[in-house]
């Protein structure tokens, strides 16, 4: 029998296991304890379960913790961390203190869920290396046990409060994996993160925004829109082509009709998406709808010809999508000196260079 992976396992899953395998049924709550709140890296460290049940499980399920081989600290607070997977691929996670000390107020990791990006956005480094596959469970629930396990030998007392699934990859393309990641996360026994704080952000798979709704009504939203234009927009994000703009909206304002919930549009701003025309689009597009948009000036990456606007472009379209009273703010871009902010990651091909950090 294939083994399956105990880091991507509900604890009613493992319930089921341990019933089928004559272990006892309490045995399944340690379990999951250790590895969804302690992110245990071994049986051998489950000092509360028996040497035989230990044994037994090991036949069963597998622990197959992430690689942490590198970390790069911003000035800013943000930490970014390349992670190897078992087939040799890499990904990278950041970290967000939004207080600019490891206090437990809001800390944010923003979560890759494919190794790559099929997309292919044209300001975004994460597709400019094509796609490799999705996240396993295991190694999406992995990169946040393994930030918390590496920090907590800083700060005993830190946890993870707030997730964004914004890293590599299109969160809707991997979508059932995310949402049973979401739900293991949120569990009572285990990071017990509210749903509330955590936020899927798409580039428009239209089909999976209504299913989210029915799916899952208390996650976040937040929807990469870039452009008011389709003719941009096809530039800027191909994802349009397959779902233009009038389908997107068409799909947000489904979304807002079931769940009576908020929507994030984010805007990249480049020399394409600037104009006061384009501004006024944007006011036109996204009127009568429950909405904040987030203005994010486009970061620098190799190899891209998008360019950041000035200062005043910003002014100028900030100030016309508030007279036309849509609420918008500029966002605190976190890591750019270490290339952890929107846009910016990348799959590192050459990671084996790196030697694995101490994570025990």
């Amino acid at each position: 029998m294939e083994k399956l992976d105990c880091r991507a396992c509900l604890e009613e899953e493992l319930i089921e296991i341990c019933l089928e395998n004559n272990i006892k049924k309490f045995r399944a709550n340690q379990i999951f304890k250790w590895v969804q709140q302690k992110g245990a890296h071994d049986w051998e460290e489950m000092k509360n379960i028996g040497k035989e049940d230990r044994e037994k499980l090991r036949e069963i399920l597998y622990l197959q913790p992430l690689e942490i081989i590198r970390e790069q600290r911003s000035k800013d607070g943000t930490r970014k961390f390349l992670f190897r997977l078992v087939d040799e691929e890499s990904i990278e996670t950041v970290l967000m203190d939004y207080d600019k000390t490891l206090s437990r107020d809001r800390q944010t990791i923003c979560l890759s869920t494919q190794v790559g990006c099929p997309v292919g956005c044209s300001f975004c480094a994460t597709g400019m290396a094509g796609f490799q596959r999705n996240l396993t469970v295991g190694e999406i629930t992995g990169q946040v046990l393994e930030v918390m396990r590496y920090l907590q030998k800083e700060d005993p007392e830190f946890k993870v409060t707030n997730i964004v699934f914004m890293g590599m990859g299109e969160p809707f393309l991997n979508y059932e994996a995310v949402l049973k990641t979401i739900e293991i996360l949120n569990s009572e026994n285990g990071q017990k993160i509210g749903m509330r704080r955590m936020t899927i952000s798409t580039s428009g798979v239209v089909p999976k925004i209504v299913q989210l709704a029915k799916d899952n009504s208390q996650v976040g939203l937040a929807i990469s829109l870039h452009s008011a234009k389709d003719e941009v927009r096809d530039n800027l994000v191909p994802m349009n082509k397959k779902y233009p703009l009038a389908k997107l909206i068409r799909a947000c304002r489904n979304y807002q009709s079931i769940t009576n919930r908020r929507i994030t549009f984010e805007v990249a701003l480049n020399n394409q998406n600037t104009s006061r025309e384009e501004a006024k689009e944007f006011v036109k597009l996204l009127k009568g709808m429950t909405v904040h948009v987030n203005l994010i000036p486009v970061n620098p990456v190799q190899g891209s010809r998008v360019k950041r606007p000035s200062n005043k472009e910003i002014s100028v379209l900030k100030e016309i999508l508030e007279a036309g009273r849509i609420p918008v703010s500029i966002r605190e871009e976190k890591g750019v000196d270490i290339e952890a902010a929107c846009g910016q990651l990348r799959q590192r091909l050459e990671c084996e260079v790196y030697e694995p950090i101490n994570q025990n």
